[in-house]
């Protein structure tokens, strides 16, 4: 089975809103089995989704709809797709009663036109909502299916789990498993990556290879299908390997992970703590730091030096480095991490000056970056970066390098 997934909604080509459901549903299809060729988003415009609705009939089994099953006049999806098939609308008591209980309980007025949002096509299997009114409903001719979602997530995302993935699975019988597995890379270009695994992915069928590129890092999804000789894990893993022998130098997690969570995870680990000093960066690396459960066992504390002088009369930089070498300096780098680790006590100490831009600073281009890594007991570290992009892309990508060094040393 194949399918196409069809967002109904205005506010996602006006950019209102990210179509996240697509993600969502594509990721669950391809578990049992259903391939998504193609996303396609269409505004709240009866013509122009049944244009779309003829197109994808020609090219997909299963066409799943996303949004468009509200009560206002805009709301016109199940409409739209009732007529073209022929079929009646009519009330899911069910839904209706649902949708009075609602009203009775807050208290709020019912409108006429909330009843709406209970209607279904006849001899379609409804899909109950129970995160909201509106229910979904699917329905199968001699050449399609149809499933209809609602398009809030917190709706469609709990009604596709409970009814509408469960209903395909049984539509197609036999479930084809498929396994993927996503490793995560930093420090290597997209490109340089590609070119590392090129005869790799021309010759890919069972298992895929897809490289993606995204802030600043490089990931590669892995999918296999079972085969007759091996299991879809077994597959993932032969290939996983020899991807590893070429580029595992810059591998740093698996699946939903994050440099920053990985490096967070090792120092537990190991039972290590850290500080740091933030010029560039302002506080980005401790905000992120402490995003995660139980960052208190290895962070103690951090200080924000944006101006020379917290960097002079704080964190003890010597007034000769400044005036000397300046404040974005492999010198000034090092005595920020080794002094902050002092402060603090620590095991490591991590700092970050540079120019975010748009402007130069001490007649450095935006995008120079020093970040200093100090250890107990060790030689201090300072690594220089030449990073391109917008104020804001260089600060991020500041702090992932950030942790991708003390990854390396961890």
């Amino acid at each position: 089975m194949n399918a196409e997934i069809i967002a109904v909604g205005t506010e996602l080509l006006l950019g209102q809103i990210v179509n996240s459901n697509a993600q969502f549903l594509s990721n669950h299809l391809a578990e049992i089995g259903v391939d998504v060729f193609r996303h396609t988003a269409v505004g709240d415009n009866a013509d122009r989704l049944l244009q779309v609705i003829k197109e994808a009939e020609k090219r997909a089994d299963l066409l799943i709809f996303t949004g468009g099953l509200g009560p206002t006049k805009d709301d016109l999806t199940k409409e739209t797709i009732a007529n073209h098939v022929k079929k009646q609308l009519i009330y899911d008591e069910e839904a209706l009663e649902s949708i009075q209980i609602f009203f009775e309980k807050t208290k709020l007025k019912m409108t006429e036109n909330n009843k709406k949002q209970a209607l279904v096509m006849e001899d379609s299997t409804v899909l109950p909502n129970r995160n909201g009114m509106a229910p979904g409903m699917f329905l199968k001719t001699e050449t399609n299916s149809y499933m209809l979602l609602p398009g809030p997530p917190k709706e469609m995302q709990p009604m596709f789990l409970s009814f509408g993935k469960p209903l395909l699975m049984q539509l197609i019988g036999q479930v084809e498993k498929i396994e993927s597995k996503v490793l995560r890379f930093f420090g290597i270009g997209e490109s340089q990556l590609e070119t590392d695994l090129e005869d790799l992915i021309l010759l890919q069928n069972n298992p895929t290879i897809a490289p993606l590129a995204g802030d600043g890092e490089v990931t590669i999804r892995i999918t296999a299908k079972n085969s007759p000789n091996a299991k879809a894990e077994d597959l993932i893993q032969r290939v996983e390997e020899k991807i590893m022998e070429r580029v595992g130098s810059y591998f740093y997690g698996y699946d939903q992970s994050s440099i920053m969570e990985e490096m967070v995870k090792l120092l537990k680990e190991q039972k290590k703590t850290i500080a740091c000093a933030e010029s560039l960066t302002g506080g980005l690396f401790q905000s992120e730091l402490t995003s995660f459960s139980g960052t208190s066992e290895i962070f103690k504390g951090g200080i924000v030096c944006y101006s020379n002088k917290v960097k002079e009369q704080i964190l003890g930089v010597a007034n000769e480095t400044l005036h000397t070498f300046g404040a974005v300096s492999e010198q000034c780098a090092k005595e920020l991490a080794e002094n902050v680790m002092t402060q603090f006590g620590t095991d490591y100490g991590i700092s970050f000056t540079g120019v975010a831009g748009p402007d130069s600073l001490e007649g450095k281009k935006p995008g120079t970056v020093w970040i200093g890594l100090a250890e107990k007991g060790s030689e201090t570290k300072a690594f220089l970066l030449q990073l391109v992009g917008s104020r804001n892309g260089i600060r991020k990508r500041t702090v992932k390098y950030g942790c991708h060094y003390v990854l390396q040393l961890l």
